[in-house]
Formats: C-alpha cells, sequence, structure tokens
C-alpha cells in the first residue's frame, strides 16, 4: 500500500491511463464522456473550464460520485466514461484512482487544463 504522495501518484498513474486532448475531444463527441475538473474555485474562476465540463472540487468528488450521498450528482454514472483533468495533472490522476476504487472503470486523466486549451480545446469562462 502507498505510504507517500510519490508511491500515490505512481499508483494511480499505472491505475488511470493518460488521455491525449485530441482523444477525449473524440470521447466527449463519441462516448458523451462526462468531464470533470477537480480544481478548486478560484483556479476556475481565474481560467476557466473546458467547455461543459463539471467543476467538482477534488474534496467533494467521492461525495459527488457515490449515489449513497445526499451530495450525489446525476452526471456520474459508471456506464460514462469520465475524463479528468486539474492544474497540471496530479489531482487529476489521483482522483481518477478513487472512482476506480468506487467501481468506476472508463476513467481518465487529461492531465493539465493549460494543455487542453493550449490544443485549441473550448474553453468557457466562469460565470
Amino acid at each position: 500500500m502507498p505510504t507517500n504522495v510519490k508511491e500515490m501518484m505512481a499508483a494511480a498513474n499505472a491505475a488511470v491511463p493518460k488521455v491525449t486532448p485530441a482523444e477525449a475531444k473524440r470521447m466527449i463527441a463519441e462516448q458523451n464522456a462526462l468531464v470533470v475538473d477537480v480544481r478548486d474555485g478560484l483556479e476556475v474562476q481565474a481560467s476557466g473550464k473546458v467547455k461543459g465540463a463539471l467543476h467538482v472540487s477534488r474534496g467533494m468528488l467521492e461525495f459527488k460520485a457515490d449515489a449513497d450521498t445526499p451530495y450525489h450528482d446525476r452526471a456520474f454514472s459508471k456506464d460514462r466514461p469520465i475524463i479528468l483533468y486539474c492544474a497540471s495533472g496530479g489531482r487529476s490522476a489521483l482522483s481518477g484512482k478513487v472512482l476506480k476504487d468506487m467501481g468506476y472503470e472508463n476513467v481518465h486523466n487529461l492531465g493539465a487544463f493549460k494543455d487542453w486549451a493550449e490544443a485549441g480545446g473550448e474553453v468557457e469562462k466562469a460565470g
């Protein structure tokens, strides 16, 4: 069992496949993938988010993803692909591992928001 952040990151990266912005765009268009931004609210306000992404701060992810909590968000479905991202890819990798541990199988790490934006991915400003 991992005992420090380095080991936790290695386990998360081994469990959650990375996707490129192009792969993510395809999954969104063809598979109705749920895109989840796990950054903090202030980060989203400052830079915007992937167009159509659901913002769920890292601290609330388990609660939003678990159908047995009052915080559950119906957008989370174990039958739907999920693509996570954050500022650098670390929190999204750890988030993906948590979702896998919760029984979500089709989970992917887009990595850094800036990679999406620099690849020409659509961005919407926080409103």
